[in-house]
């Protein structure tokens, strides 16, 4: 992977991972972005979003009630706002 690309899109890349298998996936992240490549995630995995550069929240809900950027930011101000619901749910799972 950091050898090919620039950039990453990666969707729900948590799906069917042990909670352990989570920091290492973080880990791998971490290089390819260290690396000075871009990274895209959409997941809705807390831990990850809690670990994200920068957030951007489509909402207000799923499916037709979606398709509409509700928040971008970075995860603190994303818990800072909690006006959304993924925003509401990051801040009870960071214990602010």
């Amino acid at each position: 992977m950091t050898e090919k690309g620039d950039v990453y899109v990666l969707d729900e890349p948590t799906t069917g991972l042990h909670l352990a298998d989570v920091s290492t996936l973080l880990g791998l992240l971490d290089r390819l972005v260290d690396s000075g490549k871009t990274v895209i995630v959409i997941e809705h995995h807390q831990a990850v979003m809690a670990h994200a550069d920068w957030i951007i929240d489509m909402g207000p809900g799923a499916g037709h009630d979606g398709g509409a950027v509700v928040f971008e930011g970075t995860p603190a101000a994303l818990v800072d706002d909690a006006s959304t619901l993924t925003g509401q749910h990051l801040k009870e799972y960071v214990g602010r």
